[in-house]
């Protein structure tokens, strides 16, 4: 018998300022990494005032870790030290994975309405993993597959299976899963996890049951963090949700973090920062 995951803690996404003056929510970080191992943090960056987004992320380094940028709405300019550039457009994904070392920038641009949306979640790399060659992958929208369930609810997968049916980004080392869920109002939604993955839930929008046992609803902003099981049930019996459903192997490692840079040791953050500073922080060719 399938074990169902029960809801282990839920708490609502803070305001906060990062980049070069970009207001936005933020889910989770460093105060609860911890317990949501291998994920770092997760950032909602959804805005109707363009002079909260536009001023963006400039150049920065990153060692250690992965980003995952997934856009609703707008575009995000982007290049970084691989020579990569282009635009992350609505319902594109970007994985990156900084490995050794990368510089980059990411620059958010409105729609034709000002508004400008998406997340941006940091997933750690283990010790093993850490100076892997940075890669770098642009997944468009019409490479995501939108997979119909029984009841209604539909779900992108960016990563991970549903059904039978995969989704583009594959062969990552802490096996997470990423899927972009709606469930109508009156539906259900139940998805098997595996045993012993950290799995976490972020309410986009309207609201629904996602424990049982629970009889109140977790509405817009709110991170479910589950316990432990083999599925989770989804229920939106009074209102339609849309929420983000993420999982990962914990890698149950030391995490030394400062800024941009999550390493196993604060003799390895020192020693990149130093070589950020001295210039052989780019490890690739």
């Amino acid at each position: 018998m399938t074990v169902q995951r029960v809801i282990r803690k839920v708490w609502r996404s803070k305001p906060t300022i990062e980049g070069a003056g970009v207001h936005l929510k933020r889910a989770f970080g460093n105060q609860e990494s911890p317990d949501l191992d291998p994920f770092l943090l997760l950032d909602d960056f959804r805005s109707d005032d363009p002079s909260k987004y536009l001023p963006g992320f400039p150049w920065h380094p990153h060692r250690g870790i992965e980003t995952i940028t997934y856009v609703l709405e707008g575009d995000v300019e982007h290049g970084d030290s691989m020579g990569n550039r282009g635009d992350i457009s609505a319902g594109d994904v970007q994985w990156m994975t900084a490995g050794s070392g990368i510089v980059h920038q990411e620059m958010p641009r409105g729609n034709p309405q000002g508004r400008m949306g998406g997340f941006q979640l940091w997933a750690n790399l283990p010790a093993s993993h850490k100076m892997m060659d940075p890669r770098y992958r642009d997944v468009k929208r019409s490479e995501i597959p939108e997979v119909s369930m029984e009841g209604g609810a539909k779900v992108k997968i960016v990563c991970g299976r549903v059904n039978g049916v995969r989704g583009p980004v594959r062969d990552i080392v802490t096996d997470p899963e990423y899927l972009d869920v709606s469930v109508p109002k009156g539906a259900h939604f139940a998805h098997p996890v595996k045993t012993g993955h950290t799995v976490f839930a972020y309410v986009v929008e309207g609201g629904a049951r996602f424990d049982s046992g629970r009889d109140a609803l977790c509405g817009p902003d709110s991170l479910v963090h589950y316990g432990d099981g083999g599925a989770v049930t989804i229920s939106a019996e009074k209102a339609a949700v849309r929420f983000l459903l993420v999982s990962g192997k914990p890698i149950g490692e030391p995490v030394a973090w400062h800024g941009p840079i999550v390493m196993n040791s604060s003799e390895e953050i020192r020693i990149a920062f130093e070589e950020y500073r001295n210039g052989t922080f780019i490890k690739h060719r």
